[in-house]
């Protein structure tokens, strides 16, 4: 029913950049909040970056803040991270995700009711 299908990741260089993408289909149209979030092998899974249902408001993880920059075209269902001087400690399985309420940040992943398959980014020399 719900399904969200990212894109994008692969193998890049520190100091590269990558832009991930995210499909959703399926979903109600006054879909809010729109989250990446990320999971390093043997980590937690941690949020990166949420935008509203508008794409006036966003919250950004200090570690990626002036890096990364998320956005959403909505006519499109779909969501992007365009992540810029990447480093190693960006290396994780990304997901996003949506929620219903727009008031969310993301501190709120258990908010964010479908999630997608995830795509791996791998920075490294």
């Amino acid at each position: 029913q719900v399904q969200l299908v990212e894109s994008g990741g692969g193998l890049v260089q520190p100091g590269g950049s990558l832009r991930l993408s995210c499909v959703a289909s399926g979903l109600r149209s006054d879909f809010h909040t729109v989250g990446w979030f990320r999971q390093a092998p043997g980590k937690e899974r941690e949020g990166v970056a949420v935008i509203d249902s508008s794409g006036g408001s966003t919250n950004y993880r200090f570690s990626v803040k002036d890096r990364f920059t998320i956005s959403r075209d909505n006519a499109k269902n779909t969501i992007y991270l365009q992540m810029s001087n990447l480093k190693p400690g960006d290396t994780a399985v990304y997901y996003c995700a949506v929620g219903w309420n727009d008031y969310l940040t993301i501190w709120d992943q258990e908010e964010f009711k479908f999630w997608g398959q995830g795509t791996q980014v791998t920075v490294s020399s």
